[in-house]
């Protein structure tokens, strides 16, 4: 777990320099009982130091609430009013991120103190608190719910898959209400429909624990630290090329130069602001920039959910972006073209000049595909992936040329950026001793696999998602070469699959099968209506190695 450092006076992380964790009576010690607020006194408070939600997309927690309070109103009942729902998004999916999850680690009670708050004035009748992964922060929060009684009656935790998706605001609310953790695909508000279809007023962690503190100190007291128009401090996940990395407080306005000296940042090529939805800076302007929303956006970055990475001199910046590139088109839901098809192709292009196999027109294919899935997304990931690749072709401007002419820029990528563990996943993999160019697999799953400009297959390094699994499977299965296999976690050994083919060769039988792809390249599907020559050409080809494995 990472360490919390913070800047000036503690708000949010107020005690954790005395205890690992504040147990119910040590957080009533720190910071007191939360006062009971009416709806228009809580959308007052918040509209007064212009709270904004600390998730990422900076919307002011006054017009959500106003916003449920309307349509609850609005969609009244044989009783009165709808009731409505509070949840409190703690799936951080963000893989630079972990202020949420320090939060409910060490400090869940001003996090369930601001939900409570505002379940309060907005009369909800249920709190959820969305969770991702195991670990201490689920621990620590499901201990806090069981040490009070009537914690217990209010707030309902829910485990949600631990992908970058899943935190989006419609795929959370379709996990809750027993959902597959997807988008919805069209533009619904929570807080018009929410969890089972209640007006519900949805946001992360560190947006409640904020709102506990402005509730606890009032208008004034929260607006005593930080600038005039962005009032309060900010939590920062800092990480990276850094000797100290750490969750930080900080007043807004703060220069972020002084957060990155503190955590002992090296001589950086660049900064990422915002996480992997962010943008690159050059290391000039990011230390100049004032840690807020406006201070970040002026230096051409985005403050976002105040994740802040460096990446220092000795990786390649360009292997490092193709990393996260891969990661974020397999992290989609795989329900909308950009998504599907746009990212992958970016993932790829990047990967090609990476590799010093892509020149100046896979640049600009790179940047079509960059910029042809912005803006016509199911959700916002496909704008935030390709604001992350934009702003990197900008920053590292240099790096690729390096690539594009060269080849390489002579460093390897040392996996800087973090990226969650592999264990577990699956990857498509290809025996090139087997494969032919039949170019079935590009047909089937075009999302992993495209040709090369001989006919070969050439895959996107990630790991296979689980909206493509079913596809993958089957490209597996009907590769006519049985070159293409799905292997967990490391690639099973050329070597050993080289021996397989040498130790009995293919028969007339099997040359015959390799040679007959043309049917399902032309349209026709492929149903292999000789079974019985189908087992025989299996098995020929297969010989008495070890089995292909799937």
């Amino acid at each position: 777990m990472l360490p919390v450092i913070r800047v000036g006076q503690a708000r949010v992380t107020a005690g954790l320099d005395h205890t690992p964790r504040l147990d119910l009576p040590s957080h009533r010690a720190v910071f007191g009982f939360p006062p009971t607020l009416a709806a228009a006194e809580l959308i007052g408070i918040c509209e007064e130091v212009d709270l904004r939600g600390r998730g990422g997309a900076a919307f002011p927690v006054a017009r959500k609430l106003r916003a449920v309070l309307t349509a609850a109103v609005q969609a009244k009942t044989g009783q009165g009013k709808r009731r409505a729902a509070v949840v409190v998004n703690c799936t951080e999916g963000e893989p630079g991120s972990a202020k949420d999850k320090i939060l409910l680690a060490r400090a869940p009670h001003l996090v369930l103190d601001g939900a409570l708050v505002a379940a309060s004035a907005l009369r909800a009748s249920e709190i959820v608190v969305a969770v991702a992964g195991d670990g201490p922060h689920l621990r620590s929060l499901t201990d806090a719910v069981g040490s009070d009684s009537a914690l217990a009656r209010k707030v309902r935790v829910v485990s949600v898959p631990d992908r970058f998706v899943s935190g989006e605001s419609g795929a959370l609310v379709n996990a809750i209400n027993g959902n597959p953790a997807l988008p919805p695909g069209t533009k619904t508000r929570a807080s018009d429909s929410g969890v089972h279809g209640m007006p519900t007023l949805l946001s992360n962690a560190e947006t409640f624990a904020q709102l506990a503190v402005l509730a606890l100190l009032g208008p004034a007291g929260f607006a005593s630290v930080g600038t005039g128009h962005e009032p309060g401090t900010v939590l920062l996940t800092v990480g990276g090329s850094v000797s100290a990395p750490a969750v930080v407080e900080t007043p807004s306005g703060v220069p972020l130069g002084y957060i990155l000296d503190i955590c002992g940042a090296q001589l950086p090529r660049a900064v990422l602001v915002g996480g992997y939805h962010g943008m690159w800076l050059h290391p000039g302007a990011a230390y100049d920039a004032p840690v807020s929303r406006a201070g970040m956006a002026a230096a051409g970055g985005t403050l976002g959910a105040g994740v802040v990475l460096v990446l220092g001199q000795d990786t390649c910046p360009l292997g490092e972006v193709t990393r996260v590139a891969g990661y974020l088109a397999m992290q989609s839901s795989g329900q909308c073209g950009p998504c599907k098809l746009g990212l992958p192709a970016v993932a790829r292009s990047l990967a090609a000049i990476t590799a010093g196999a892509g020149g100046v027109d896979e640049l600009e294919a790179l940047r079509r595909a960059a910029g042809g899935v912005r803006g016509r997304g199911a959700c916002h990931h496909p704008d935030g992936a390709s604001n992350f690749v934009a702003s990197a072709l900008e920053v590292f401007a240099d790096d690729l040329i390096e690539h594009i002419f060269h080849g390489s820029c002579g460093r390897p990528a040392s996996g800087i950026l973090p990226l969650p563990a592999d264990g577990g996943d699956t990857r498509l993999t290809v025996d090139w001793t087997r494969c032919r160019g039949h170019g079935l697999c590009a047909r089937l799953i075009p999302e992993l696999v495209e040709l090369d400009q001989h006919g070969y297959p050439r895959l996107l390094e990630a790991p296979v998602p689980f909206w493509l699994s079913k596809n993958a499977t089957q490209a597996v299965d009907m590769c006519p070469s049985l070159a293409l296999s799905l292997t967990a976690d490391q690639v099973k050994p050329a070597a050993a699959a080289a021996v397989s083919a040498a130790a009995d060769p293919p028969s007339p039988l099997a040359v015959r099968a390799r040679q007959q792809p043309q049917a399902v390249l032309t349209g026709r599907a492929w149903r292999r209506a000789d079974l019985d020559a189908a087992e025989a050409w299996l098995a020929e080809i297969g010989g008495p190695g070890p089995a292909r494995p799937l």
